[in-house]
């Protein structure tokens, strides 16, 4: 019975193959981290913005929107403000690592942070 060792070397085309992907996912990492998006409510009283992975960095509320006491309306204009933002940012972090993910990825089922490396993995074992 053969046992596949990760980590060890192979050919070298291999080796090649498994530097050139170390470097590509270096790449998608470091532009990964400076993805930042705003976006605004429809009525432009809130600002929500957000990492590559939908994280709040900062919301911003105009002092108008408490001239409507509606406590309910506010919190789902700040809830659809993020979600909007968070969508926006998922979307330019699947195109930004569209280079290291599987070639039948769709944004709606990719986790861009594990997705790339499960697909090397699991090339890497088909191989052998």
């Amino acid at each position: 019975m053969e046992v596949a060792v990760y980590g060890s070397a192979g050919l070298p085309g291999e080796v090649a193959e498994q530097e050139r992907m170390a470097r590509a996912f270096k790449r998608v990492q470091e532009k990964l981290v400076d993805i930042e998006v705003t976006e605004e409510s429809a009525d432009g009283l809130i600002a929500a913005t957000v990492g590559a992975r939908g994280e709040l960095r900062a919301l911003d509320l105009d002092p108008r929107i408490y001239r409507t006491q509606d406590a309910t309306a506010l919190a789902d204009d700040i809830l659809a403000t993020v979600r909007k933002a968070a969508d926006t940012a998922g979307r330019r972090a699947y195109d930004t690592a569209a280079e290291v993910l599987p070639p039948h990825a769709t944004y709606e089922d990719t986790d861009v942070a594990f997705d790339p490396v499960l697909h090397r993995l699991g090339a890497r074992t088909r191989r052998r």
